[in-house]
């Protein structure tokens, strides 16, 4: 079939729309999340407050290096579903599919880490709330009332990516303008009412090598805490015509900037306040932390309000991330083109938002035990993508070395191969047995050979619509007019 004897199929389009600060908001608001709130015990108890700053000082600058690898890329590409078009273009179909399916993999597992935490944030803040327990898993009690609300923000995050990118975005603006206001107001009167000698001491006692490993396993699970960043390529096709391409590069910089720094101050914060040890052992460390000190319930609730609305920031951005890769996927008739439907009305990857939407309303059903596994597998998933975007850019500028690129990055050499060692490096970390960091057996092991066995399915399902799809109709409904180089 050639596109002289066919018209190629019609594209699916998205509503254009998306400006700098909905970006900023998109990104930032997925990153800061509200791991802050319910993991700042494990993080202290593994690394302690300065190996936790380490840590995340650490990771910042190897988000860095690969945020310097994307800004390249969106800023050449600007399509949905950002990683499955430069893979597809620098490596073919099948590796398009194999990183589109583990980012989604990734972000739907972010997306159910905020599912299955919003009745913690909230019991903490209402323990009347604990009511009508229905099962035990691992120990704990999964509450009837938790998962009526695990629902209804899941209906809600669905409701609003399923009527628009508008209506997502400014929602989204709002709440980071609020979280903004509110955890500058605690965070210094945490340092300004804060001693120093809290500090101490600065990692876990035991000599240095637990101390590295503390930091280390801390250090690992940094592409689930920074991941976020990459929300800018998934909505990348929804920008406003008026925002220069080459502003998308910047605007991931800027967020893994302050992301890296917000995570730093306020882990700062936190451990000043009182003896850290203390403070790692409660329920929700970071809240408890300004009850110790300042027995204060107006900053205990200006903290859980933080914590809900970096939630729902994180949740809402990793939502439209995810259903946008879906949506790039089935667009390009890599997997069944029904999920790379836009809705005749509303312009919205409709089918891969409700595909998201339940898969995520499955995961408090899991119970409390979950949030580690989400956070380890998810990290995993992440740093693959990482890896595949850090590879395809040193191929692109092979394979297409005139490419435009409104983005270029410096040491184009360097960098690439440092986001993709660094990426390799937290790979290897996870999978290898013996690691502080690997992935545990039985749950997390499973998760993933999980993932994995879904991924082989949804891949033959969509063999007849690849067979169907000649290349050139496939890169037209992929890049549609963003890919014009010729290798």
């Amino acid at each position: 079939m050639t596109s002289g004897q066919n018209p190629p199929p019609a594209r699916p389009g998205l509503h254009k729309k998306l400006d700098r600060f909905g970006f900023f908001a998109l990104a930032f608001g997925s990153m800061i999340g509200v791991g802050w709130v319910t993991a700042m015990g494990s993080w202290l108890t593994s690394a302690g407050p300065v190996g936790t700053m380490l840590a995340f000082a650490a990771g910042g600058c190897v988000m860095l290096a690969i945020g310097l690898c994307y800004a390249e890329v969106t800023s050449m590409l600007p399509v949905a579903g950002g990683e499955v078009a430069y893979a597809y273009r620098a490596y073919g179909t099948a590796t398009a599919f194999l990183v589109g399916w583990f980012l989604t993999f990734g972000y739907v597992s972010v997306s159910a880490f905020e599912a299955v935490s919003v009745g913690r944030v909230l019991s903490f803040m209402f323990p009347f709330i604990d009511i009508w327990p229905i099962y035990q898993l691992g120990g704990e009690p999964v509450y009837g009332s938790h998962l009526l609300m695990a629902f209804a923000f899941t209906g809600l995050i669905t409701y609003v990516n399923y009527v628009g990118v508008v209506t997502a975005v400014r929602f989204q603006k709002w709440l980071i303008a609020g979280f903004i206001l509110i955890t500058a107001m605690f965070i210094g009167v945490g340092i300004a009412g804060g001693q120093i000698t809290h500090l101490q001491p600065a990692v876990p006692a035991g000599g240095v090598r637990p101390a590295l490993a503390g930091i280390l396993a801390v250090l690992v699970t940094v592409p689930f805490w920074f991941v976020g960043f990459d929300t800018i390529p998934q909505g990348a096709e929804e920008a406003d015509v008026s925002l220069p391409p080459r502003q998308l590069g910047i605007l991931i910089l800027a967020s893994i900037c302050c992301a890296t720094l917000f995570y730093v101050v306020l882990v700062f914060s936190v451990s000043m306040i009182g003896p850290w040890e203390t403070i790692a052992s409660a329920d929700l460390p970071t809240a408890h932390a300004f009850r110790l000190a300042f027995s204060s319930p107006i900053l205990v609730n200006l903290v859980l309000t933080a914590a809900l609305i970096g939630l729902l920031t994180s949740w809402n951005g990793f939502f439209l991330a995810g259903s946008r890769v879906l949506f790039a996927l089935g667009r390009g008739r890599i997997i069944r083109p029904s999920l790379g439907d836009a809705h005749p009305v509303h312009h919205t990857p409709h089918r891969a938002v409700l595909f998201v939407g339940f898969v995520t309303a499955l995961a408090p059903l899991l119970g409390r035990d979950a949030l580690v596994a989400f956070v380890d597998v998810g990290s995993f998933c992440i740093a693959l993508a990482f890896l595949g975007v850090s590879l395809t850019v040193t191929s692109l500028r092979k394979k297409y070395p005139l490419d435009r690129r409104p983005f270029s990055m410096p040491a184009p050499r360097l960098i690439p191969r440092l986001a993709a060692a660094c990426s390799l490096l937290l790979l290897l970390v996870m999978l290898i047995p013996m690691s502080p960091a690997a992935l545990t057996w039985p749950t997390e092991v499973l998760i993933l050979a999980g993932v994995t066995t879904l991924g082989f399915t949804f891949w033959v399902s969509g063999a007849a619509s690849r067979r169907a799809t000649s290349e050139s109709e496939r890169e037209s409904l992929i890049f549609e007019d963003h890919a014009s180089g010729d290798p």
